[in-house]
């Protein structure tokens, strides 16, 4: 006789996380961070089993308060906060934070992003945390790094991208900046938070220490550059920076809608040209390189984008296959019912206490034999400082001890 179901679990605790271990299931984070780098790269944590505890001040995480057309919630909190705990507590009192040193006696990680200083301030600034709790990660986001001149700027990612370089390569050429939106700064600091802590966790195991994981968007923004950031000894400062395929690499109209297409190697940009009937471009021996089309870029895109107006950007993409790199420009919106989303089973429904029910995006990494425990929704504000605050009662550690 088959054994009866197990009954379903709540996910208010890490025991009752629906699914399978994660390879950091058994590690505790204590989120101190507020808008996008610092929070996304703890879910990234929680993602992979990691029982994330999201600390707000009685305000809440300023991005809660960011404009959404969702009338009860930011769906940029949401987003960017799943599968955590919610605890709200003032550490500007003493009171409260003494819950939080409380919480720290079963922790592995800490992280924040308040600007240099602040954690100090509020008595949980690296020194006096790690003398503490010696096994303690903690890891720091910050706008421009723990030295130099602008160290105690608050940094967003939007000031960075300008101040980076990367709205000016955005824009057009001879044109203005342009911002790239999105948040991709905050985002790639999230994944090298993620890295950076999973890193001093794997140390921690040879050398039993914690230490401090310095995460900043200056560094993200200029990491993700690593191809343009090259200079040869003897350039001159105002170069190309290499990345522009010319014009025939990129966004083109077509009968409906718009197509991108990539066409650099020789395969494809002769699949390219036979398949919009542009054939004798391919053998042109002017056009045999990139480099080459690029210098011939005003002569080719007239024509190709002629040829494009044979069909819509959806037929295009059936008509070139696997043999032309391609996509139909789609709305975010598309990407919840798309084929290959569903089948990679990117998209989770997560119960929610407000909404009733939301679909986001889960299991960004795919692991084989820990594949890691079932996402749930974003936390209401303090949605659970009465369970949380119950499992660490007892006596307040002295951290001037």
């Amino acid at each position: 006789m088959d054994e009866p179901p197990e009954a379903p679990l709540s996910p208010v605790f890490p025991q009752d996380r629906r699914g399978d271990a994660g390879p950091l299931s058994g590690v505790r984070v204590l989120d101190l961070s507020a808008y996008i780098a610092g929070p996304y790269g703890c879910t990234l944590l929680a993602d992979q089993g990691a029982d994330v505890i999201k600390v707000e001040p009685p305000g809440g995480d300023n991005l809660r308060n960011y404009p959404s057309t969702l009338e009860a919630e930011s769906r940029a909190f949401l987003g960017v906060n799943r599968s955590k705990r919610g605890v709200v507590l003032d550490l500007k009192r003493e009171d409260e934070r003494a819950v939080l040193y409380r919480m720290l006696r079963e922790a592995d990680v800490l992280v924040h992003n308040f600007r240099p200083g602040v954690p100090e301030r509020l008595g949980i600034g690296y020194e006096t945390l790690s003398a503490l709790h010696p096994r303690l990660v903690y890891c720091a986001v910050t706008g421009y790094g723990e030295t130099g001149p602008m160290k105690d700027k608050a940094g967003y990612d939007q000031v960075l991208q300008t101040m980076t370089g990367m709205c000016a390569m955005q824009g057009k050429r001879g044109g203005p900046p342009e911002l790239i939106y999105g948040s991709v700064v905050d985002y790639y600091a999230a994944a090298l938070l993620a890295a950076g802590v999973a890193s001093a966790l794997y140390e921690r195991e040879r050398s039993g220490q914690g230490q401090y994981v310095g995460v900043s968007l200056l560094r993200a923004a200029l990491t993700m550059q690593s191809a343009r950031m090259i200079w040869a000894r003897g350039e001159g400062h105002d170069i190309s920076r290499d990345m522009r395929s010319g014009g025939v690499t990129g966004i083109h109209p077509t009968r409906e809608g718009y197509l991108y297409l990539s066409a650099n190697t020789p395969r494809f940009w002769r699949a390219l040209c036979e398949k919009t009937g542009l054939a004798e471009l391919a053998d042109d021996p002017r056009l045999d390189t990139v480099r080459k089309r690029a210098s011939h870029a005003d002569e080719i895109v007239p024509r190709l984008r002629q040829a494009l107006q044979a069909h819509t950007a959806l037929e295009w993409e059936q008509i070139f296959g696997d043999e032309v790199p391609c996509a139909a420009a789609r709305q975010v919106e598309d990407m919840f019912d798309h084929p290959q989303v569903l089948a990679e089973g990117l998209i989770a429904e997560l119960p929610h206490p407000v909404l009733g029910s939301y679909r986001g995006v889960a299991w960004p990494i795919r692991f084989g034999r820990t594949p890691g425990p079932e996402p749930f929704a974003a936390p209401t504000l303090g949605q659970h400082t009465g369970e949380v605050l119950a499992a660490t009662a007892g006596d307040d550690p002295d951290p001037a001890a």
